[in-house]
């Protein structure tokens, strides 16, 4: 039998992005979110939900656009501080010495230290009661070529990205490869 756990947020696992704009300014900020996901395939989407009382959210609103940039293991600890620290009090990538370039397609940063990058325009948002649901179209993926397979296609192994706990507030490294996707189902058959 099952207990109840109450209304929470513990879906799990949740994707471990920074969400990339810029600010009135023009300083490049990012911030850690976790509740996002991709949302459409056609056009090809993703949503990201943000409270107003983050300093990204003012400036995505502005701007129209981000970047969703996917952060290999070796940039857990930086993604946590982007996630608990401000951008309104400091330039938060300067101080981890995370260098950005700008978008050709979007009004976006792209922090460089990423390997895989989606340029997102901001096509609807919704508000739902504490966070605001954005969904931007991908106007373009990026990736290192380090992170390719050899189909062309980022490797989630060479990516190394990561994923985190809700309610536990932890970081987990993904696992091993369990199958490919209807070769595991066909085996039932």
């Amino acid at each position: 039998m099952k207990r109840s756990l109450g209304a929470k947020t513990l879906a799990y696992p949740v994707p471990v992005w920074l969400i990339a704009t810029y600010d009135g300014t023009g300083r490049a900020n990012a911030m850690t979110a976790s509740w996002a996901g991709v949302c459409c395939s056609k056009p090809p989407c993703v949503s990201v939900s943000l409270r107003k009382a983050t300093y990204t959210y003012g400036s995505l609103v502005a701007r129209r656009a981000f970047t969703v940039n996917v952060p290999p293991v070796a940039l857990a600890a930086e993604t946590d501080y982007l996630g608990i620290v401000s951008g309104r009090k400091e330039d938060k990538l300067a101080k981890l010495g995370l260098a950005t370039s700008r978008s050709e397609l979007v009004d976006a940063p792209i922090v460089d230290a990423c390997p895989l990058v989606l340029e997102c325009r901001l096509i609807h948002d919704l508000e739902i009661g504490l966070h605001t649901l954005f969904v931007g179209e991908i106007l373009d993926v990026k990736a290192d070529d380090s992170v390719l397979g050899d189909d062309g296609l980022p490797d989630v192994d060479l990516l190394n990205p990561f994923v985190y706990s809700p309610e536990a507030r932890r970081y987990h490294a993904l696992g091993d490869e369990l199958g490919r996707s209807r070769v595991l189902a066909a085996k039932l058959r």
